[in-house]
Parts: structure tokens; C-alpha cells; sequence
């Protein structure tokens, strides 16, 4: 049993089609060919579902990866849109947290307000936004930008992006919509209102032409670790995805975005952060290496050599893959993924890896935490991080779907359970309530009328 009592782990199920590992797609057991079959889609939200996950998650950019001219024809860049993908899913589902990654560098406010608003409501309020600013060069391209904006002035817009969703979000009072047929009247005007909002990036003045999303607001989830992103989830996120390799650096993380919570009045429980895991999970611990080995065989080099470039923004493709990195250029010199690039220059210094090696290391987990082991030892490595204080929870990322769920859902989660560490039945109807997350108050409850802007 857990220590903590009544204390429960928050889980989500993090799907990148169709697996996590690079070269999942070349897995025999993988779905590869059905990357865009809503057939596969509706099967791993059911099979979360029946883990009681509290969400399933998908991530996103608007380019395809092709760094070195091979990424087109040894990984798989085709992928739904996943806002769209969710309004299916909220079809076949009933109780699990839907949640998309959309940019606040490459979208505009009203959309995303208006979108997620949407998923919210078909679903019942299970819709979730995880909130990015986009790592990726080649994206700009795709959007009329010669540059990719600078990492500071990214969070900057980012910033106000979410400031102004939530402004939208409120500008329909609850209880707007009245329906009365009789009286001829549909909704209160005196309920609705235009929010008037002129800052350095936006201009939008609403309101909305969608009703309060039943959630307040859906649940707004955030991704960067960098100082940056550290602090606009702490001052706008309710859950926060990150990266660490070591209990001590998450330990560290946690309590530092924890600390950062009471300048902006917030409680500690009101931000969950569930770092990425990677499990490979075996009947036995040779099952489990063997498994793992398996799939680091699958990784063409120059595959390797692409992902490791991408995940540390600075390419290597002329350097020798069996010496260590080369001297690379200083943080701040980064504009893609700060923290990312920290992190596994950090593991291939530490463990004085070679380019190989590091690309063999995170071509699964991509800078998540790897754990490998059978069910109970996947458990017990949970269960350490959970009590020790590096996480509320934990974002699942199966190395190749669908096997690598049906796994966790049947071997893991009862292990779990069996400890009081998760839940056995949903407790709520909505993702905040399943989350322990409180619904937000309008703005309008708490400002005069005349004075709101």
C-alpha cells in the first residue's frame, strides 16, 4: 500500500502514433499502417478509458520533420490534427480527459478559444489544451515567417495568447443562455460581453460565439521547463508535462514551479506536474531488455543522428556518431527547446556517451525517463517519484501502440491499484474534477460591470 494516504497519482496516456520509439513503426506488432484510421484511435481511448487514465493526450507541430532530407521516408510524419481528432473521440468516450497540444505562436486567440470551447462542450467537459510555443524552425515557414520568433518573445505572446482565451471564455456569463421560446428571448445580453482587449500581440475585442465552456475553462496544461515556461505555468497552468532523468532534478523542478504558485495567490494543488515515462515492461527483467534492445535495433543511423539534432536544436549529421558531442553552443544560444537541449547534453556528458549511444538512450522516451522492468518493478519506480515528491503523476508514453497500452492498462494499473496509488472507478464527471482541479470563477462574478475591460 502507498504511504500517502488517500493521496492517488494522476495519469495520462500519451499517444504519438503510432508509438513513442522512433522506430515503433517498423515494430511488427505496431499499427503503422492505420495512422489515420479512426478505428485505432477509438481503440486506444477505450483501452485508457478502461484504465480509468484521467486523459489521453496528443502532441503536435505544423511542419514535417525532415532535417536531413531522410525524415520523409524513415519516420512517419503523417498525423491528424488533433483538435480535430478530439471532437471524434468525444463521441466513443465517456469519461476520459481529452487534450490536445495547440501554438500560441502559429494560431490566433479566437480560434483556440473557440475550439477548445467546442470540445468542451460535446464531450461533456472533458476537453484539456496543452499549451506550446513551438520548438520547431521549420514551422515558420509554413506560415508566411522567414523566422522563427526568439524563445523569450515566444513566451511573451504566449503569455498574453492564454490571457485572452480566458477573457473569451468568460465573456458568456454562466447562466447566459436561456432558451425561452415563449418570451422570444435566447440568451441575457446584459450576461454577454465584448472584452475590448488591445495588448502588444492581440487585438480582439469579442465576445465569443460560443457559450461558457462547462469545464470554465478547459484544463490549461503546459510543456516548457525552461525559466520561462516555468513561470507561465505558474502563473496560468493546471498541469504541467516535463522531462527529467533523475529523481533529483525532478524533485528539484517540482518544488521550485510549486514555489513559484503564491505570487500569483495559487494553492500547490492547484498545478498537477506529471513528468513523461517511457516503460518497457517484460514478465521478467531479461523479457524487458530484450524488448528494449529489440527496438534500439530498428533505429537506422542517420534516423538517430536526425532525432538527437532535433531534440538539441543543433545539428550533428557531420560529426563522427562514435565520438561524444562536440562542443556545443551555450544555452542561451538555443531558440528552440532550452530545457530539452540542457537535459540531454547533461545525460551524454554525465555518462560520457557517444552520439550513438545518446541517440540509442532517448530515441523512446526523447528525453523522458526510461523504466524497464516487469509490472511490479515499472510500479515500484512510480510509486519512489510519487511519494519522494518529483510528481503528482505521470504521462504514459507507450514505446509502440497498441501493444505497448494494452500492456500498462492490464499489468501496471493493477499494481497500483492493488497499492491505493490510483484510482479504481472515475469520481468525477469532468477532466478538473477527475484531476482534483477547482472549476474557475467568471471574471464578471468579481468586477463591476463598467469597470471590466
Amino acid at each position: 500500500m502507498s504511504k500517502n494516504s488517500g493521496r492517488q497519482m494522476n495519469l495520462g496516456a500519451f499517444f504519438m502514433i503510432p508509438g513513442h520509439h522512433v522506430a515503433a513503426w517498423r515494430h511488427p506488432e505496431s499499427h503503422s499502417e492505420s495512422v489515420l484510421s479512426f478505428d485505432l484511435y477509438k481503440k486506444l481511448a477505450e483501452t485508457a478509458e478502461r484504465g480509468k487514465f484521467d486523459m489521453i493526450f496528443f502532441a503536435d507541430s505544423y511542419a514535417v520533420h525532415d532535417r536531413n532530407g531522410i525524415g520523409i521516408e524513415q519516420t512517419v510524419n503523417v498525423r491528424p490534427d488533433p483538435v480535430t481528432l478530439l471532437s471524434a473521440l468525444s463521441v466513443v468516450t465517456q469519461n476520459i480527459g481529452l487534450v490536445a497540444t495547440a501554438s500560441t505562436t502559429y494560431n490566433e486567440p479566437f480560434h483556440l478559444a473557440r475550439k477548445f470551447a467546442t470540445i468542451d462542450h460535446l464531450s461533456g467537459g472533458r476537453a484539456g489544451w496543452n499549451v506550446v510555443t513551438s520548438s520547431n524552425e521549420a514551422e515558420a515557414l509554413n506560415f508566411s515567417k522567414e523566422n522563427h520568433l526568439f524563445h523569450q518573445s515566444r513566451y511573451e505572446r504566449a503569455e498574453e495568447f492564454v490571457e485572452v482565451a480566458m477573457k473569451l471564455w468568460d465573456s458568456w456569463e454562466d447562466g447566459a443562455v436561456l432558451v425561452d421560446k415563449k418570451n422570444a428571448r435566447y440568451a441575457q445580453p446584459n450576461l454577454v460581453h465584448p472584452i475590448n482587449h488591445k495588448g502588444e500581440w492581440f487585438s480582439v475585442k469579442g465576445p465569443l460565439n460560443i457559450s461558457r465552456p462547462i469545464q470554465g475553462y478547459p484544463v490549461i496544461i503546459q510543456a516548457g521547463s525552461s525559466e520561462a515556461g516555468k513561470e507561465l505555468a505558474a502563473k496560468t497552468a493546471e498541469v504541467i508535462f516535463t522531462a527529467w532523468q533523475t529523481i533529483e532534478e525532478a524533485k528539484g523542478f517540482y518544488q521550485d514551479v510549486k514555489g513559484r504558485l503564491s505570487k500569483y495567490a495559487r494553492h500547490e494543488s492547484s498545478l498537477k506536474v506529471m513528468p513523461g515515462v517511457f516503460p518497457v515492461i517484460g514478465s521478467t527483467e531479461k523479457e524487458a531488455r530484450e524488448k528494449k534492445e529489440y527496438l534500439v535495433e530498428l533505429i537506422p543511423e542517420r534516423i538517430g543522428v536526425e532525432l538527437l539534432s532535433s531534440l538539441i536544436s543543433y545539428d550533428l549529421s557531420s560529426y563522427p556518431v562514435d565520438k561524444p558531442l562536440p562542443d556545443l553552443p551555450d544555452i542561451h544560444d538555443i531558440n528552440g527547446a532550452k530545457t530539452r537541449f540542457q537535459l540531454i547534453k547533461d545525460l551524454g556528458d554525465r555518462e560520457n556517451l557517444t552520439i550513438r549511444q545518446l541517440y540509442q538512450r532517448v530515441a523512446g522516451a526523447r528525453g523522458h525517463r526510461e523504466i524497464n522492468g516487469t509490472p511490479i518493478q515499472i510500479a515500484d519506480q512510480l510509486q519512489e517519484w510519487f511519494e519522494q515528491g518529483a510528481a503528482d503523476g505521470f504521462n504514459i508514453m507507450p514505446p509502440f501502440l497498441p501493444n505497448g497500452l494494452d500492456e500498462f492498462v492490464d499489468l501496471v494499473i493493477p499494481e497500483l491499484q492493488n497499492r491505493g496509488l490510483f484510482r479504481q472507478e472515475y469520481t468525477g464527471g469532468t477532466l478538473r474534477e477527475n484531476l482534483g482541479l477547482k472549476r474557475p470563477v467568471n471574471r464578471w462574478n468579481n468586477i463591476s460591470k463598467e469597470d471590466f475591460a
